[in-house]
Protein backbone atom coordinates (compact mmCIF):
# COMPACT_ATOMS: atom_id res chain seq x y z
CA UNK A 1 0.00 0.00 0.00
CA UNK A 2 3.13 2.01 0.40
CA UNK A 3 3.90 2.51 -3.15
CA UNK A 4 0.30 3.62 -4.17
CA UNK A 5 0.08 6.29 -1.19
CA UNK A 6 3.73 7.31 -2.29
CA UNK A 7 2.59 7.86 -5.92
CA UNK A 8 -0.45 9.79 -5.16
CA UNK A 9 1.80 12.22 -3.27
CA UNK A 10 4.32 12.60 -5.68
CA UNK A 11 1.31 13.18 -8.48
CA UNK A 12 0.34 15.83 -6.51
CA UNK A 13 3.66 17.70 -6.50
CA UNK A 14 5.34 17.10 -3.27
CA UNK A 15 9.14 16.06 -3.94
CA UNK A 16 10.06 13.42 -2.41
CA UNK A 17 13.46 11.49 -0.64
CA UNK A 18 12.11 7.59 -0.25
CA UNK A 19 13.82 4.38 1.23
CA UNK A 20 12.61 0.49 0.80
CA UNK A 21 14.91 -2.52 1.58
CA UNK A 22 13.78 -3.73 -1.61
CA UNK A 23 15.09 -0.79 -3.70
CA UNK A 24 13.26 -1.75 -6.68
CA UNK A 25 10.25 -1.35 -4.99
CA UNK A 26 11.11 2.25 -4.91
CA UNK A 27 11.80 2.44 -8.74
CA UNK A 28 8.50 4.10 -9.68
CA UNK A 29 9.17 6.99 -7.81
CA UNK A 30 12.53 7.16 -8.30
CA UNK A 31 11.78 7.42 -12.24
CA UNK A 32 9.04 10.29 -11.04
CA UNK A 33 12.08 12.19 -9.53
CA UNK A 34 12.00 11.53 -6.29
CA UNK A 35 15.59 10.82 -4.26
CA UNK A 36 16.89 7.40 -3.11
CA UNK A 37 18.30 7.79 0.58
CA UNK A 38 20.33 5.20 2.27
CA UNK A 39 18.22 5.09 5.38
CA UNK A 40 15.47 6.71 7.18
CA UNK A 41 17.34 8.66 9.34
CA UNK A 42 18.36 10.03 5.89
CA UNK A 43 14.71 10.49 4.73
CA UNK A 44 13.77 12.34 8.01
CA UNK A 45 16.71 14.74 7.90
CA UNK A 46 15.68 15.74 4.05
CA UNK A 47 12.23 15.77 4.56
CA UNK A 48 9.64 18.10 6.41
CA UNK A 49 7.14 14.71 6.55
CA UNK A 50 8.55 11.52 7.19
CA UNK A 51 5.82 8.85 6.52
CA UNK A 52 6.06 5.16 7.66
CA UNK A 53 4.32 1.98 5.91
CA UNK A 54 5.15 -1.12 7.47
CA UNK A 55 4.10 -4.81 8.05
CA UNK A 56 3.14 -4.13 11.45
CA UNK A 57 4.74 -3.19 15.38
CA UNK A 58 7.85 -4.71 15.02
CA UNK A 59 9.23 -2.84 11.93
CA UNK A 60 7.38 0.15 12.79
CA UNK A 61 9.80 0.34 16.35
CA UNK A 62 12.81 -0.79 14.05
CA UNK A 63 12.20 1.60 11.70
CA UNK A 64 11.29 4.75 14.00
CA UNK A 65 13.46 3.98 16.46
CA UNK A 66 16.86 1.80 15.60
CA UNK A 67 19.94 2.36 13.94
CA UNK A 68 19.96 4.32 11.68
CA UNK A 69 15.93 5.08 12.17
CA UNK A 70 13.24 7.74 11.90
CA UNK A 71 14.23 9.54 15.21
CA UNK A 72 18.19 9.36 14.04
CA UNK A 73 17.28 12.02 11.33
CA UNK A 74 14.56 14.19 12.49
CA UNK A 75 14.64 17.86 12.26
CA UNK A 76 12.62 20.03 14.59
CA UNK A 77 9.59 21.18 13.39
CA UNK A 78 9.13 18.38 11.47
CA UNK A 79 6.58 15.48 11.28
CA UNK A 80 6.62 11.86 11.94
CA UNK A 81 3.61 10.30 10.49
CA UNK A 82 2.87 6.42 10.72
CA UNK A 83 0.56 5.03 8.36
CA UNK A 84 0.78 1.11 9.86
CA UNK A 85 -1.90 -1.00 11.37
CA UNK A 86 0.25 -1.28 14.78
CA UNK A 87 -0.37 -1.11 18.17
CA UNK A 88 -1.86 2.01 19.74
CA UNK A 89 0.68 1.54 22.79
CA UNK A 90 3.70 1.27 20.65
CA UNK A 91 2.55 5.14 19.07
CA UNK A 92 2.28 6.76 22.31
CA UNK A 93 5.75 5.21 23.32
CA UNK A 94 7.17 6.79 20.68
CA UNK A 95 6.22 10.31 20.50
CA UNK A 96 7.55 11.26 23.67
CA UNK A 97 11.10 10.34 22.30
CA UNK A 98 10.26 12.83 19.13
CA UNK A 99 8.82 15.27 20.90
CA UNK A 100 11.83 15.59 23.21
CA UNK A 101 14.01 16.27 19.87
CA UNK A 102 11.02 18.97 18.77
CA UNK A 103 8.88 16.73 16.43
CA UNK A 104 5.51 15.51 16.00
CA UNK A 105 4.44 12.72 15.59
CA UNK A 106 0.74 11.59 13.89
CA UNK A 107 -0.42 7.73 13.50
CA UNK A 108 -2.33 7.60 10.37
CA UNK A 109 -3.31 3.96 9.98
CA UNK A 110 -5.48 3.74 6.37
CA UNK A 111 -8.35 1.47 4.99
CA UNK A 112 -9.41 0.71 1.38
CA UNK A 113 -6.63 -2.04 0.25
CA UNK A 114 -4.23 -1.84 -2.23
CA UNK A 115 -7.28 -0.69 -4.99
CA UNK A 116 -7.68 2.24 -2.48
CA UNK A 117 -4.21 3.03 -1.94
CA UNK A 118 -3.35 3.34 -5.90
CA UNK A 119 -7.04 5.04 -6.50
CA UNK A 120 -6.53 7.62 -3.73
CA UNK A 121 -9.87 5.79 -2.15
CA UNK A 122 -8.55 5.89 1.27
CA UNK A 123 -9.80 6.50 4.84
CA UNK A 124 -7.17 7.71 6.83
CA UNK A 125 -8.00 7.70 10.09
CA UNK A 126 -5.43 10.50 12.46
CA UNK A 127 -4.22 10.62 16.03
CA UNK A 128 -1.98 13.44 17.29
CA UNK A 129 -2.37 17.20 18.05
CA UNK A 130 -5.18 18.69 16.11
CA UNK A 131 -2.76 21.92 15.03
CA UNK A 132 -0.53 19.58 13.24
CA UNK A 133 -3.17 17.02 11.86
CA UNK A 134 -4.75 20.65 9.65
CA UNK A 135 -1.20 21.31 8.78
CA UNK A 136 -0.40 18.44 7.55
CA UNK A 137 -4.26 17.65 6.46
CA UNK A 138 -3.24 18.74 2.35
CA UNK A 139 -0.55 15.98 2.05
CA UNK A 140 -3.06 13.62 3.66
CA UNK A 141 -5.91 14.34 0.98
CA UNK A 142 -2.97 13.47 -1.61
CA UNK A 143 -3.44 9.84 -1.04
CA UNK A 144 -6.76 9.77 0.80
CA UNK A 145 -10.33 10.99 0.02
CA UNK A 146 -11.54 10.44 3.25
CA UNK A 147 -9.18 11.94 6.26
CA UNK A 148 -10.48 11.70 9.55
CA UNK A 149 -8.79 13.42 12.94
CA UNK A 150 -9.88 10.56 15.16
CA UNK A 151 -8.00 12.73 18.46
CA UNK A 152 -5.46 12.36 20.63
CA UNK A 153 -2.00 10.58 19.68
CA UNK A 154 -2.71 6.58 19.31
CA UNK A 155 -6.38 7.35 18.66
CA UNK A 156 -6.04 6.73 14.80
CA UNK A 157 -4.62 3.10 15.83
CA UNK A 158 -7.39 2.42 17.78
CA UNK A 159 -9.65 3.11 15.29
CA UNK A 160 -8.64 1.26 12.63
CA UNK A 161 -8.28 -1.82 15.19
CA UNK A 162 -11.92 -1.30 16.12
CA UNK A 163 -13.04 -0.75 12.23
CA UNK A 164 -11.06 -4.01 11.63
CA UNK A 165 -12.11 -6.03 14.30
CA UNK A 166 -16.23 -5.06 13.70
CA UNK A 167 -15.39 -5.88 9.68
CA UNK A 168 -14.08 -9.20 10.73
CA UNK A 169 -16.86 -10.28 12.76
CA UNK A 170 -19.61 -9.06 10.47
CA UNK A 171 -18.09 -11.13 7.45
CA UNK A 172 -18.10 -14.16 9.37
CA UNK A 173 -21.80 -13.69 10.60
CA UNK A 174 -22.20 -13.08 6.75
CA UNK A 175 -20.58 -16.10 6.16
CA UNK A 176 -22.78 -18.05 8.28
CA UNK A 177 -26.18 -16.42 7.10
CA UNK A 178 -24.74 -17.33 3.45
CA UNK A 179 -24.10 -20.84 4.03
CA UNK A 180 -27.46 -21.38 5.92
CA UNK A 181 -29.45 -19.86 3.57
CA UNK A 182 -27.71 -21.64 0.59
CA UNK A 183 -28.00 -25.15 1.93
CA UNK A 184 -31.38 -24.24 3.14
CA UNK A 185 -32.86 -24.04 -0.60
CA UNK A 186 -31.98 -20.57 -1.91
CA UNK A 187 -29.50 -19.48 -4.89
CA UNK A 188 -26.99 -17.49 -4.17
CA UNK A 189 -27.66 -14.44 -6.25
CA UNK A 190 -31.21 -13.73 -4.61
CA UNK A 191 -29.99 -14.03 -1.02
CA UNK A 192 -27.14 -11.67 -1.46
CA UNK A 193 -29.61 -9.61 -3.10
CA UNK A 194 -32.23 -9.89 -0.19
CA UNK A 195 -29.27 -9.69 2.45
CA UNK A 196 -28.12 -6.14 0.83
CA UNK A 197 -31.45 -4.68 0.14
CA UNK A 198 -32.14 -4.89 3.75
CA UNK A 199 -31.77 -2.98 6.59
CA UNK A 200 -28.74 -4.45 7.18
CA UNK A 201 -27.25 -3.97 4.01
CA UNK A 202 -28.36 -0.43 4.10
CA UNK A 203 -26.55 -0.65 7.11
CA UNK A 204 -28.84 1.39 9.08
CA UNK A 205 -28.18 -0.15 12.57
CA UNK A 206 -24.37 1.99 12.40
CA UNK A 207 -25.65 4.91 10.43
CA UNK A 208 -28.67 5.49 12.25
CA UNK A 209 -29.51 3.09 14.67
CA UNK A 210 -27.06 3.43 17.31
CA UNK A 211 -27.07 7.21 17.25
CA UNK A 212 -30.82 7.40 18.33
CA UNK A 213 -30.14 4.49 21.02
CA UNK A 214 -26.68 3.78 22.50
CA UNK A 215 -25.31 7.24 21.33
CA UNK A 216 -28.49 8.61 23.52
CA UNK A 217 -28.33 5.61 26.62
CA UNK A 218 -32.54 5.26 25.54
CA UNK A 219 -33.30 2.16 24.04
CA UNK A 220 -37.63 2.68 24.16
CA UNK A 221 -39.80 2.98 22.67
CA UNK A 222 -38.11 0.26 20.19
CA UNK A 223 -37.91 0.38 16.70
CA UNK A 224 -37.92 -3.31 16.73
CA UNK A 225 -38.40 -5.29 19.89
CA UNK A 226 -35.87 -7.41 21.18
CA UNK A 227 -38.12 -9.97 21.60
CA UNK A 228 -38.96 -10.10 18.30
CA UNK A 229 -35.04 -10.24 17.34
CA UNK A 230 -34.86 -13.35 19.78
CA UNK A 231 -37.27 -15.11 18.19
CA UNK A 232 -35.59 -14.50 14.39
CA UNK A 233 -32.05 -15.31 14.98
CA UNK A 234 -33.50 -18.16 17.45
CA UNK A 235 -35.60 -19.39 14.34
CA UNK A 236 -32.16 -19.23 12.43
CA UNK A 237 -30.23 -21.04 14.68
CA UNK A 238 -33.03 -23.66 14.53
CA UNK A 239 -32.75 -23.85 10.96
CA UNK A 240 -28.95 -24.20 11.12
CA UNK A 241 -29.41 -27.41 13.41
CA UNK A 242 -31.89 -28.64 10.79
CA UNK A 243 -28.96 -28.44 8.04
CA UNK A 244 -26.07 -29.16 9.97
CA UNK A 245 -24.81 -25.77 9.43
CA UNK A 246 -22.32 -24.44 12.11
CA UNK A 247 -23.08 -20.89 13.67
CA UNK A 248 -21.18 -20.12 16.27
CA UNK A 249 -21.31 -16.17 16.04
CA UNK A 250 -25.43 -16.06 15.34
CA UNK A 251 -25.36 -18.72 18.19
CA UNK A 252 -23.67 -16.45 20.48
CA UNK A 253 -25.95 -13.56 19.56
CA UNK A 254 -28.54 -15.60 20.57
CA UNK A 255 -27.38 -16.16 24.06
CA UNK A 256 -26.53 -12.12 24.41
CA UNK A 257 -30.42 -11.38 23.27
CA UNK A 258 -31.76 -14.15 25.99
CA UNK A 259 -29.42 -12.45 28.61
CA UNK A 260 -30.85 -9.56 27.85
CA UNK A 261 -34.31 -10.71 27.81
CA UNK A 262 -33.78 -12.25 31.35
CA UNK A 263 -32.93 -8.58 32.28
CA UNK A 264 -36.69 -7.96 31.30
CA UNK A 265 -35.95 -6.07 28.14
CA UNK A 266 -37.75 -7.93 25.94
CA UNK A 267 -39.91 -5.12 24.62
CA UNK A 268 -37.07 -2.56 24.17
CA UNK A 269 -35.49 -1.74 21.54
CA UNK A 270 -33.44 -4.94 19.79
CA UNK A 271 -30.08 -2.64 20.45
CA UNK A 272 -30.45 -2.66 23.64
CA UNK A 273 -28.02 -5.57 23.86
CA UNK A 274 -25.60 -3.31 23.86
CA UNK A 275 -26.04 -2.36 27.36
CA UNK A 276 -24.98 -5.98 28.73
CA UNK A 277 -21.40 -5.52 26.62
CA UNK A 278 -21.17 -1.77 28.13
CA UNK A 279 -21.57 -3.09 31.62
CA UNK A 280 -19.43 -6.04 31.07
CA UNK A 281 -16.47 -3.44 29.97
CA UNK A 282 -17.14 -0.91 32.02
CA UNK A 283 -17.71 1.83 30.05
CA UNK A 284 -20.88 3.85 27.96
CA UNK A 285 -20.49 4.91 24.40
CA UNK A 286 -22.49 8.22 24.40
CA UNK A 287 -22.32 10.85 21.81
CA UNK A 288 -25.90 12.58 21.79
CA UNK A 289 -24.94 15.55 19.92
CA UNK A 290 -24.79 13.38 16.92
CA UNK A 291 -28.01 14.22 14.38
CA UNK A 292 -29.65 11.51 14.31
CA UNK A 293 -31.76 12.97 11.17
CA UNK A 294 -28.56 13.59 9.10
CA UNK A 295 -27.58 10.06 9.69
CA UNK A 296 -30.98 9.04 8.36
CA UNK A 297 -30.64 10.93 5.67
CA UNK A 298 -27.03 9.40 4.30
CA UNK A 299 -28.65 6.11 4.75
CA UNK A 300 -31.64 7.16 1.79
CA UNK A 301 -28.38 8.93 -0.40
CA UNK A 302 -25.77 6.54 -0.37
CA UNK A 303 -27.95 3.35 0.43
CA UNK A 304 -24.46 1.62 -0.30
CA UNK A 305 -22.63 3.54 1.96
CA UNK A 306 -19.97 1.55 4.35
Amino acid sequence: MGGGMSANIQRAGYPMIVYDLREEAALPLLDGGARLANSPAEVAAASDITFTSLPGPYEVEAVSLGSDGVLQGIRPGSVYIDLSSSRPTLIREIEPQFRARGAYVLDAPVSGGKTGAASGNLAVMVGGDREVFDRVKPVLDAFGDKVFYAGEIGAGSVAKLVHNMIGHSVRQAIAEGLTLGVKAGVDPEPLWECVRRGALGRMSFLHEGLVRTMFRGEFEPASFALHLAHKDISLATELAREYDVPMPMSTLAQQISLTAMNRGWGNADSSSTVRLQEEQAGVEVRAPHVDAERSSRFITTHPDAD
